[in-house]
């Protein structure tokens, strides 16, 4: 590695802070999917509620990461990431005292409202400070959070809702997230950069500007079905474990500490493979395993533990270097003066595409008396789609960005 793609004591600080803060975020969300089998007989809700509550969050995400976009750019960095980081804790204290379905609703959309902001502004961040040869390094280990979050979030969270029940694992996300709060206010310097790059512009002159180009559209599509799958399948992937599957209750935080302990050591390393070969190689490695695992795990019928544990162990290494190397490329796209508004408008579009999804999925998927899920294998099918076409549009972005800055180095 050459001296100019080391790492700094401050970036170090940057890449420990950012990817704590991802699994805050991480882990509310995904929270979700293994509190399905408590929280759909406690609430006594059906699947199709199950699913508003999840795109509830994903649709106020998306609206107020729009809103914010056209602003993205106009403030320091820093100070956006804290504002919208005391709102996510906020509505995630407010979920985590939800005493009943409405009430937990309104609480998810509080949550998005601000939590879904803080991913574009984390992104921003980490191209402002990062160099493109650094990036896939620094992806690997903030989507990390994922893989730390199965490994410690989602057994401790598990853990605690069997022994008092479903509200645990929120108030265990505001404990965990709320210190860092003050780290990042305290240590993380001004991310202002930007500012002198911008013109007199409107926000919503700004934010205009940005959805008009057709790059940018071009990304902002291929981000729509990367965020297909995740929010199709994982809403409802314990009551599938469990009903369809034959999985115990006590065994899921079993397949998520597996899981996550193979995700956490495919992380860093994807993101080094990223930063040496390009992120497209990884992407469409990624691709190829994942929809080959998603299309067997729909079609399972009764299924020993060791085997579940092998197949999602496997299928999210495929996520993985999916997650890694688009979020190295996205990176790449927006200029410098556009990147906040971009970013803010990409993880807006993955949100609401994910809000769509997973109601979607919740309206194709059918509960019987017995408790199973029917119609799953069809979300396999439609996952795997997604996928096929979000390749090839990916391919073709980074065609275009390659061209880009072959013109730029010639002048």
């Amino acid at each position: 590695m050459t001296q100019d793609t080391r790492f700094t004591s401050y970036q170090i600080f940057i890449i420990g802070t950012l990817a704590l803060l991802q699994f805050a975020i991480v882990l509310d969300f995904m929270v979700m999917s293994p509190l399905s089998a408590q929280l759909m007989p406690s609430l006594k809700i059906n699947p199709t509620q199950f699913g508003l509550v999840v795109s509830a969050y994903a649709f106020s995400a998306g609206a107020s990461g729009l809103l914010a976009a056209g602003f993205a750019d106009k403030f320091d960095r820093k100070r956006l990431l804290l504002f919208f980081m005391a709102g996510f804790l906020i509505g995630t204290l407010l979920c985590g005292l939800a005493p009943n379905y409405p009430f937990l609703l309104g609480a998810r959309i509080v949550t998005g409202l601000f939590g879904g902001v803080i991913g574009s502004v984390s992104f921003a961040i980490i191209t402002d400070l990062f160099e493109v040869q650094q990036r896939g390094r620094v992806m690997g280990f903030v989507q990390m959070a994922f893989a730390v979050s199965q490994v410690l979030g989602l057994p401790v969270g598990l853990y605690l809702s069997n022994i008092w029940d479903w509200h645990a694992p929120f108030l265990m996300i505001v404990v965990v997230a709320t210190p860092l709060w003050f780290v990042i206010a305290m240590r993380m310097r001004p991310v202002n950069a930007h500012l002198a790059l911008q013109k007199k512009q409107s926000a919503a002159g700004h934010l205009l500007a940005t959805v008009s180009k057709p790059f940018y559209l071009r990304a902002f599509a291929a981000t729509t079905l990367l965020a297909t799958g995740g929010f199709m399948l994982m809403p409802f992937g314990a009551a599938f474990a469990v009903n369809n599957l034959g999985i115990g209750m006590d065994d899921l935080p079993v397949i998520y500490l597996a899981t996550g302990v193979v995700s956490m050591i495919a992380g860093p390393l994807i993101g080094k493979l990223t930063d040496r070969y390009s992120p497209m190689p990884l992407f469409l490695a990624g691709t190829i395993l994942s929809i080959v695992l998603v299309l067997v795990y729909t079609h399972l019928g009764i299924t020993p533990l060791w085997a579940l544990i092998v197949l999602n162990a496997v299928l999210f290494v495929g996520i993985t270097a999916r997650m890694i190397s688009s979020s190295t490329l996205v990176t790449s796209v927006p200029t410098t003066a556009d990147r906040g508004a971009f970013m803010g408008v990409n993880s807006s579009v993955a949100q609401i595409s994910g809000g769509i999804a997973s109601a979607t999925a919740g309206l194709i998927i059918h509960q019987t008396e017995s408790g199973m899920l029917e119609n799953y294998p069809l979300l396999g099918w439609v996952v795997a789609t997604s996928m096929v076409i979000c390749a090839l549009l990916f391919w073709g972005i980074t065609k275009a960005v390659r061209k880009r800055d072959r013109a730029l180095a010639k002048g």
